[in-house]
């Protein structure tokens, strides 16, 4: 008998209704189209519009999904990590509601915060309780309401980020599943990509607001120079530590961050853009819920046994890569 994997058995999406693209973008802040498509690859993007809506409302239905494709019931899943930067609150846990909304009440789970390497850090967190057979059922849920924490006044972030989630279930499985990771973190990147208010050590107060320190700040040019570099070399490192070629990998699933940095990091791998999973265009840049949302339109192209690389990189900084082998063919 060979090791016990993770294997991902089922994925489901949701994004708001609601579509900002670039020309409305126009009416906001200073820029255009052209601009923005050079730069970003992005065209539009998703925004969740509504009272009190937060992640938790994304991630319901997502998961009520999951749930169905899988043939689960809620009270058979063990355990719900939420990889989140925008949690409905910093406390309870996202998880805990969505746990709650969807039935699942002998599940624990807990939110994971690294940016946009969440999901990853989140997808290998959970695989250690199905390969020690500690648990059968695993939910992963990637998401994220960026325009939560956006100033709509500065260009330099409000055309990249879009609002989405999406969820996988993990099972135990002998042949496929989770091979496979390479995860890491440098707090040097802490100065160019962050949100300085909400913490303990800016809570909340007249000041910070007036300051505008609870909105996403980000030195593009240093952090798009760490990505370039690190996305890509992470990547080619889990090819390298599996002895695989670029003929042997089916899919490149990247962290929708920028077009050119996913350019690049296919470039490195070898792998042609015809084997790269995009859809930047038309969310943005969705943070934690970008991998798992590619996975997810993409699933009806996937086939047993493929072979996946999927790579990361965010805030803080941190950035990652996964190789695993796909473990079913969609309906």
């Amino acid at each position: 008998m060979g090791r016990t994997k993770a294997t991902i058995t089922g994925v489901a999406g949701h994004v708001p209704d609601y579509v900002l693209n670039n020309a409305e973008l126009e009416t906001l802040v200073e820029t255009n189209d052209e601009w923005i498509l050079t730069r970003t690859g992005i065209s539009e993007r998703r925004i969740l519009k509504g009272e009190a809506q937060g992640v938790s409302h994304m991630a319901t239905p997502a998961v009520l999904e999951l749930l169905r494709k899988t043939g689960t019931d809620p009270l058979e899943v063990d355990m719900i990590i939420c990889a989140t930067t925008t949690p409905d609150y910093v406390f309870p846990a996202t998880a805990n509601l969505i746990s709650h909304a969807v039935g699942a009440r002998n599940a624990f789970g807990y939110d994971l915060s690294a940016a946009c390497s969440g999901f990853l850090f989140a997808l290998s967190t959970g695989s250690q309780f199905i390969e020690t057979g500690k648990y059968k059922k695993v939910i992963v849920v990637g998401g994220d309401k960026m325009s939560s924490i956006l100033d709509y006044s500065d260009r330099k972030t409000c055309i990249i980020f879009g609002d989405g989630c999406a969820a996988v279930m993990l099972e135990p499985s002998e042949e496929y599943g989770i091979e496979d990771f390479v995860l890491k973190t440098d707090g040097q990147g802490a100065d160019y990509l962050y949100m300085q208010g909400g913490g303990s050590r800016y809570p909340a107060s007249h000041e910070s607001v007036d300051g505008k320190m609870h909105f996403v700040t980000q030195e593009g040019a240093t952090v798009f120079k760490f990505a370039v570099t690190n996305m890509a070399e992470v990547a080619a490192e889990i090819m390298e530590r599996n002895h695989l070629t670029a003929a042997d990998v089916s899919w490149l699933v990247p962290h929708q961050a920028n077009k050119r940095i996913i350019e690049a990091t296919a470039a490195r791998m070898g792998v042609g853009l015809e084997k790269v999973m995009l859809n930047i265009q038309k969310y943005g840049n969705t943070t934690n819920a970008s991998i798992p949302l590619c996975l997810w339109e993409y699933e009806n192209q996937l086939k047993k046994g493929d072979k996946l690389v999927l790579a990361a990189f965010g805030g803080g900084f941190t950035w990652g890569s996964m190789f695993l082998t796909w473990g079913y063919d969609a309906e």
